[in-house]
């Protein structure tokens, strides 16, 4: 059981912040060429954020 607790913790952080940044730019309004030059700094941060939240709550 404890095997599966770590991934789980992480997915389901990445998926809550990722989305909660996805419906944020996407409500913005952004007129972008790409919005990849919106989406891709987003989800570097949600990584750095996912990794740091699981260090602090994973113990």
């Amino acid at each position: 059981m404890h095997k599966i607790v770590g991934p789980l913790r992480r997915a389901s952080i990445y998926g809550l912040v990722s989305y909660a940044g996805l419906v944020l730019i996407n409500n913005s309004e952004l007129d972008l060429p790409n919005m990849w030059i919106a989406y891709l700094p987003m989800f570097i941060g949600v990584y750095v954020l996912t990794q740091w939240l699981d260090r602090k709550f994973g113990g």
